[in-house]
């Protein structure tokens, strides 16, 4: 079942990061479907938090989409090199976001193969925001794209796991947020709790 705006127009991003997990990403591009479990997640506060493109209310050309209603997507270069595909979450107006930090692939995994030039299917694939942008096709020119249409959306397909197996920590990468670097704001599942829950 594809998510509706009313999920992600939810006030508690850190909540929300977390729920993600089991969901499942799907993308329509160039006529290739592809999709993967969200396994790792990380939430970004808006004006509030140092670590977010919107903290203390920093609006721009780039970050706009964050202010806008829940379910679009927020997609940035990330060193002039890496697309990095994130949910835009909460009402409009309240710059919250969610990166897409790792999936498991399921639908059209040759597509993804082709898509980070690789020959053979491994647990690193997708590991990565930039990974699973370049396996899934998401590139900066779909920022904006809402989730309600059909090239990039999000799926519930009734995969859950459980409290133990969910991992918490800080985010990665953000040094410069100060003591926002520190917050419990990332959530991720490790490989063997995917073959537990998922490849039975």
């Amino acid at each position: 079942m594809k998510l509706t705006t009313d999920y992600f127009i939810q006030d508690d991003v850190v909540k929300l990061s977390k729920d993600l997990l089991g969901k499942v990403l799907c993308t329509n591009i160039a006529g290739k479907y592809t999709s993967g479990i969200i396994t790792e997640t990380e939430a970004y506060a808006g004006i509030t938090d140092k670590a977010s493109h919107a903290y203390g209310g920093r609006r721009t050309a780039r970050n706009e989409v964050m202010y806008h209603e829940g379910g679009k997507a927020y997609v940035y270069l990330c060193y002039g090199i890496h697309h990095l595909f994130n949910v835009v979450t909460n009402v409009e107006g309240v710059p919250h976001a969610i990166l897409i930090r790792a999936i498991y692939p399921m639908d059209g995994v040759d597509t993804m193969l082709i898509r980070r030039k690789s020959k053979i299917f491994n647990n690193n694939l997708t590991v990565g925001p930039g990974k699973v942008s370049q396996a899934l096709g998401i590139h900066v020119g779909l920022n904006g794209t809402s989730l309600m249409d059909h090239i990039i959306w999000i799926e519930d397909r009734g995969i859950n796991f459980k409290k133990n197996d969910i991992n918490i920590s800080k985010r990665i990468g953000i040094d410069y947020a100060g003591e926002d670097a520190l917050l419990p704001y990332r959530f991720y599942i490790k490989h063997t709790s995917i073959e537990k829950n998922v490849l039975i």
